[in-house]
This record gives structure tokens, C-alpha cells and sequence, in this order.
């Protein structure tokens, strides 16, 4: 199904499962009957973070597919370009605390939601946060690893950066690194 979604450009899980849905020919490639169940939008991010997050599956199987490709001869590595995207966070700016206020001791890990115990984890490793040394404006509750920013010249939101190293000569993706956002807000 996400292999649907990724080639037709539905980036909404939720979405997504409303498509497969009612499109039989979605429902015809992922091999799912008329009668059969969809599966609910929140079985993705459960697998994604849950069953194949250590795992590396996921890496595996795109690092074997941009294998593939390049013995296919779709990838020349003659022409390469890198794009950089903003992803935005599922964060509100009402569940977040200004640069003076934030005080991470106050927070308990053992209570907090996995995107807050998996940030915590990471504060102490040195590329964590490590390439800018400018102190975020406003820090989200729900998703302190996102940053706050305005990089599209509009309204300030929570966000992620998604960098694409792309062969241009087919336009296939040959390797991503996700971060968050690269501009915050000063």
C-alpha cells in the first residue's frame, strides 16, 4: 500500500487507506479481494516505530532497491542533485514553551510519549542539534526534536528537513537523510 501511496503521491496515511479503499485498481495491486479489510492508517506508524524501527528493514530494502536499479542501469551516478524538503510536524504551538521557559528536567521521561523519551535519549549525542548552535524559539511538548521555523517566508510551523540525493538522469531518490528543520526561527 505505501508503495501506492509513494508513486501517486499520497502522503496521508489515513488518506492513503481511504484510496486503497475505493480504488480497484489499488485494491487489485495490493491484492486485497472486495471483501477483504483495509488496514486502519495507524497500523503504518505502529510498524514504523514499533516492529521495524532497530530493525533497519526499511533501510535494507531501499539501499536493495537503489542496488537494483543501479544494475539495471537507471542509475548513472553521473548526474547527481540533492533537494531539500520541509516536512511539517504534528505539533501545535499551543502544547509548546518559549526558548527562556524550557527546562528539560522538568519533564519526566518514564511518563512522556515515545517522541519525547526518544529526544531525551539523544541530547547528549554530539550530532544531535550539533550543526547549528542557534537556540530554538519555541520547543513542542508533544515533538521537541522538530523545529520551529518560517522557511517557506510564511507563517512559523514545527517541522522536519528531508534531504534527497537524487540521479538526475532517471530522477531516482539514491539515498535521504531526515533532520529537523535546517532554518529555525531566532
Amino acid at each position: 500500500m505505501l508503495l501506492v501511496g509513494y508513486c501517486f503521491g499520497i502522503r496521508s496515511e489515513r488518506r492513503l487507506c481511504e484510496e486503497v479503499h475505493l480504488n480497484l485498481a489499488y485494491r487489485w495491486f495490493c491484492r486485497l479481494d472486495l471483501a477483504d479489510k483495509i488496514p486502519e492508517h495507524s497500523t503504518f506508524s505502529k510498524n514504523r516505530h514499533g516492529r521495524f524501527r532497530e530493525s533497519e528493514l526499511l533501510r535494507h530494502l531501499f539501499e536493495t532497491t537503489v542496488a537494483r536499479c543501479i544494475a539495471e542501469g537507471l542509475v548513472s551516478g553521473q548526474r547527481l542533485a540533492v533537494d531539500a524538503s520541509l516536512i511539517e510536524a504534528d505539533a501545535n504551538k499551543q502544547n509548546s514553551t518559549p526558548r527562556e521557559d524550557w527546562d528539560p528536567s522538568t519533564f519526566d521521561p518514564v511518563d512522556a510519549p515515545r517522541a519525547v523519551r526518544e529526544y531525551f535519549d539523544t541530547l547528549d549525542e554530539a550530532a544531535f542539534g550539533a550543526a547549528s548552535e542557534v537556540q530554538p524559539k519555541f520547543t513542542s511538548h508533544s515533538d521537541p526534536a522538530s523545529q520551529w521555523t518560517a522557511a517557506r517566508k510564511g507563517p512559523a510551523f514545527f517541522s522536519y528537513s528531508n534531504n534527497y540525493l537524487i540521479d538526475t538522469d532517471h530522477g531516482v531518490i539514491v539515498d535521504v537523510e531526515g533532520a529537523a528543520a535546517q532554518k529555525p526561527i531566532q
